[in-house]
């Protein structure tokens, strides 16, 4: 049998090769996180119960090759063996949607502000955004959640060294690299002021601002999605949100957090988010997160306050009202959270692989 690994997939889908990905998982699981562009069959019983006819349905073009996908990549074996039988050249890819989710593409910030360069670094497998700052041969990074080599190859090719790595908070969806990219890269690691994270680093607090070759990196203390949540802006310019605003909802305020906590921190995050309306309303949001599968079109998720401010309905209420909303509106813990946050803490890698640690989508913003 012909299997794939998903760095292959990935760079096919980076090149734009015409290629076919086949999704066999149940719907119930599609629905949760997909590859962009993949077709979908829920025939994850059939095939496990060897029914030849299980794929009969899916009619597929002849001149290009096929990828079969489920959560793991067995399923996906029996399916690319079905589909090889019709003259396809069929591979399974490796490791299924768990592998998938550390699967990334790059699109260009188009800036008219800084002097600089930014790309988005998106893991389209997860939802997570990082961001590679670019300015003569320096760089930064803001929340790395891939492997550190990925960072440091993007710096690289546009003929930058990596001289500061920050974190907008401790992260409860995914494991932070920034730690592990920073001892790498020999860079500045910086985290929001506070007590949780066991390991050393410097503390940005509210007003600081970082310069590098003309360019002011300033930290806004926005608590709510965490105690110790920090926002970035650019040069008055560009505002990296984090998990506090995304482009068309706002971060949670509960994990790890008992019901009065998060009752508490759904104020601050009242206010926080009220702090950043204030800024003018063509500031640019990058937030950290997408709230679906980031397709591989180059094409960077961002929007201005303004828009924002129109588009989410929780900008636009009272405080009471708002915090009502919140709390009726959380959805599900993210999968491993309290086990992904205790790592984050310790700035810790786990011993077990990422991808099953960090498998499935990002449930960070209210739905």
């Amino acid at each position: 049998m012909n299997t794939v690994s998903v760095e292959t997939v990935r760079s096919w889908l980076d090149e734009g090769r015409s290629v076919s990905v086949v999704d066999v998982r149940p719907l119930v699981e599609r629905q949760e996180w997909a590859i962009p562009g993949s077709f979908h069959i829920d025939a994850y019983a059939a095939l496990n119960a060897h029914d030849p006819g299980a794929l009969a349905a899916l009619d597929l073009p002849t001149d290009r090759p096929v990828v079969t996908v489920c959560a793991a990549g067995k399923t996906s074996q029996i399916a690319a063996g079905q589909l090889a039988a019709r003259g396809l050249q069929v591979f399974s890819m490796e490791g299924g949607m768990r592998a998938w989710s550390l699967a990334w593409n790059t699109a260009k910030v188009p800036l008219t502000g800084p002097s600089c360069q930014v790309i988005q670094i998106r893991r389209t497998g997860k939802g997570c955004l990082s961001y590679l700052i670019g300015t003569g041969s320096e760089a930064a990074v803001i929340d790395a959640s891939l492997d550190p080599q990925i960072y440091l190859d993007l710096a690289k090719r546009s003929g930058w060294h990596i001289t500061r790595v920050l974190e907008t908070r401790i992260h409860a969806d995914h494991l932070s690299r920034s730690r592990q990219l920073a001892k790498q890269s020999g860079a500045m690691l910086f985290l929001p002021v506070q007590q949780r994270a066991h390991f050393p680093f410097t503390a940005l607090r509210d007003g600081e601002t970082l310069t590098a070759a003309g360019l002011n990196l300033t930290a806004l203390h926005t608590p709510g999605h965490t105690a110790e949540s920090l926002c970035y802006l650019l040069d008055e310019y560009l505002l990296f949100t984090g998990d506090t605003l995304f482009l068309t909802s706002v971060g949670r305020p509960d994990l790890a957090a008992s019901p009065e906590e998060a009752e508490q921190r759904t104020h601050l995050l009242y206010q926080s988010l009220h702090r950043l309306l204030a800024l003018p309303g063509e500031t640019v949001i990058l937030p950290g997160h997408a709230s679906a599968p980031v397709p591989f079109d180059g094409v960077p998720l961002l929007t201005t306050l303004a828009s924002a401010n129109e588009q989410i309905n929780l900008l636009q209420v009272e405080r009471a009202d708002f915090v009502q909303m919140v709390l009726r509106k959380l959805p599900a813990t993210p999968a491993n959270y309290q086990r992904i946050v205790v790592l984050n803490e310790q700035g810790m890698q786990p011993e077990e692989p990422a991808a099953e640690l960090e498998a499935g989508a990002n449930r960070c913003a209210l739905s």
